[in-house]
């Protein structure tokens, strides 16, 4: 294990992170939750926020696809996702929905300008990103998609605009 180089747990807190943070609007799934602190974690983004009804650690069900990621990942609560949003905004952030919507951009093309701190939104299961949300956001983006569904569990897609997102700031680091 130690080949693989893992950061202890205070050396995950001390580390330098991605300066991203994911909103989760009303996400259901406790298994989709525990999904996306494990992959914040792999890709050392700096704070979760859970919104609405989106289930809080400590659950049985996070910490089984979580593997400890709650305890790495600073998280926190609100319950309202427009005065989490609002108060980021205010903090300097670029709100950017994760949503099929009128006007996105397609996650290829979207770029993070360096020092950019930018707040992805990731929406329910079946409603997606509420409207209220959406009208806060600077912009959407979209994984673009060729099959029947057009859609993807949200902690697939979080895991692919995440790993898109750490790919961009890792070039504006180089």
């Amino acid at each position: 294990m130690s080949e693989l180089n893992r950061k202890s747990v205070e050396g995950f807190k001390s580390a330098d992170k991605a300066p991203i943070t994911v909103i989760l609007d009303n996400v259901r799934s406790m298994h989709n939750v525990g999904s996306v602190f494990r992959t914040a974690d792999a890709f050392l983004i700096e704070h979760i926020i859970l919104c609405g009804y989106t289930p809080k650690p400590p659950h049985r069900d996070i910490q089984k696809t979580a593997l400890g990621a709650t305890e790495t990942v600073h998280w926190t609560y609100q319950e309202n996702t427009i005065a989490a949003l609002s108060a980021l905004k205010s903090n300097g952030y670029t709100i950017i929905g994760v949503e099929q919507a009128e006007g996105s951009q397609m996650l290829q093309n979207f770029t993070i300008s360096p020092n950019q701190k930018i707040a992805l939104i990731f929406g329910n299961e079946v409603d997606g990103v509420s409207d209220e949300a959406l009208e806060l956001c600077s912009q959407c983006i979209e994984i673009p998609q060729s099959g029947s569904k057009h859609s993807l569990n949200i902690s697939v897609a979080a895991g692919i605009v995440l790993w898109e997102c750490y790919k961009s700031i890792m070039a504006n680091n180089a």
